[in-house]
């Protein structure tokens, strides 16, 4: 298996590309996050890299599939770039969500690869090992083979921080079944590779050890043979790379009280049915309960409002609506204030406001559809679907 010298990058650039030669002079595009110690946290430059690199594979004849995977054997991708977004918001008027040019170059920049990916014409190959999340779900959702491991840890955790399941994560919820979506929202609870494949979020489960095999696999492929079927072929390798299905996760044995408590109308319902989970004898949900009453309640609201409206909206309106409330939370005090008791000043104790659910009125959410692009000026995304 070797490399192209041409396409291969080296040290400590932010993503890694190579082209892995197969049969036939067919090629395999390996991309990989490159930032293990911020856990593969995804960054402005490192989605203009990607995206750069897929549109030419996409029009590279000879290039046959995409691989995306992390540096490091820790992570996939733990999220976006929060620090950048951090010192954008202290540079941006409070009163101006359009004014903070950084924050809008890394929404659109970062959702339209996130959409490239739901409609690439060639196999992606998304090596979700180890934490997947935020930004990292993204990536993931729109790969059309997507790969889960015995390490993976997916989850939404957005409400920690004030913000939302982005990224198409409000798309991606509403099409669970009722309730799921809206407990993962509000909750952040982390899905190992059982439930992730029960509920449709991954697509095979393979050794966290295997990708090094998987891509030789790939490589040893005669493209050739069917060039018109490669999403197939993949198909039949991950059929022999692939590990028997593990148990059924938390989220499966715990489904149908989740449901009860979450597929509801009554927003103020739900937020106690969750709370009332804060002494379950099951860690997993006790802790679901914990992150849910410790969290921003107008994260839960604004959640809880999208998805909603993702229910009934095509993917590209999707993007289009959280780029307009991703921006509306740069300008509020939630999101700033989660970064900053996060991971600023580490405290762990953020000042949310509004302070409680029955404040996170459905009124007050509306503010986060408001429109943002001068009068004229189409949304930034306006092209994705056309």
């Amino acid at each position: 298996m070797s490399a192209s010298a041409a396409h291969e990058s080296a040290g400590r650039d932010p993503v890694l590309f190579q082209e892995i030669q197969g049969r036939d002079g067919r090629r395999i595009g390996v991309a990989t996050l490159n930032s293990p110690q911020t856990l593969n946290g995804l960054s402005l430059p490192m989605c203009r890299l990607l995206d750069e690199r897929l549109q030419a594979w996409a029009a590279d004849d000879s290039l046959v599939a995409v691989v995306l995977n992390g540096a490091g054997g820790k992570a996939f991708c733990a999220g976006g770039d929060l620090h950048a977004l951090y010192r954008s918001m202290l540079d941006s008027p409070a009163d101006d969500p359009w004014a903070n040019a950084a924050a809008r170059a890394f929404f659109e920049t970062e959702y339209r690869l996130d959409y490239r990916i739901h409609c690439y014409p060639k196999p992606v190959l998304c090596w979700a090992s180890g934490i997947v999340m935020g930004g990292g779900v993204g990536l993931m959702l729109g790969a059309s083979h997507r790969i889960v491991t015995g390490t993976t840890r997916f989850a939404m955790p957005e409400v920690t921080i004030g913000l939302f399941p982005d990224v198409a994560g409000t798309w991606m919820l509403s099409r669970l079944p009722r309730g799921i979506g809206t407990f993962l929202a509000f909750t952040g609870a982390q899905l190992g590779a059982g439930d992730c494949l029960h509920y449709g979020l991954a697509d095979r489960v393979c050794d966290a050890e295997g990708l090094e095999a998987l891509l030789a696999a790939l490589a040893a492929v005669d493209w050739a043979a069917d060039p018109g079927s490669h999403a197939v072929q993949v198909d039949a390798v991950l059929d022999a790379c692939q590990t028997p299905a593990p148990e059924p996760g938390p989220l499966q044995r715990h489904a149908g009280s989740i449901r009860q408590a979450c597929n509801r109308t009554g927003f103020l319902e739900i937020g106690a049915a969750i709370a009332a989970w804060k002494n379950h004898p099951d860690p997993w949900l006790a802790r679901a309960a914990a992150t849910f009453l410790s969290g921003s309640p107008g994260s839960a609201r604004l959640s809880h409002t999208l998805l909603a409206r993702a229910r009934h909206r095509s993917l590209a309106e999707t993007f289009r609506t959280e780029f307009t409330a991703s921006l509306h939370c740069c300008a509020e005090p939630d999101f700033r204030e989660g970064i900053r008791a996060l991971l600023i000043d580490k405290d762990k104790t953020p000042h949310w406001n509004p302070a409680t659910l029955e404040q996170a009125t459905a009124e007050w959410a509306q503010r986060f559809l408001a429109p943002l692009e001068p009068a004229g000026q189409p949304h930034p995304l306006a092209d994705l679907g056309a």
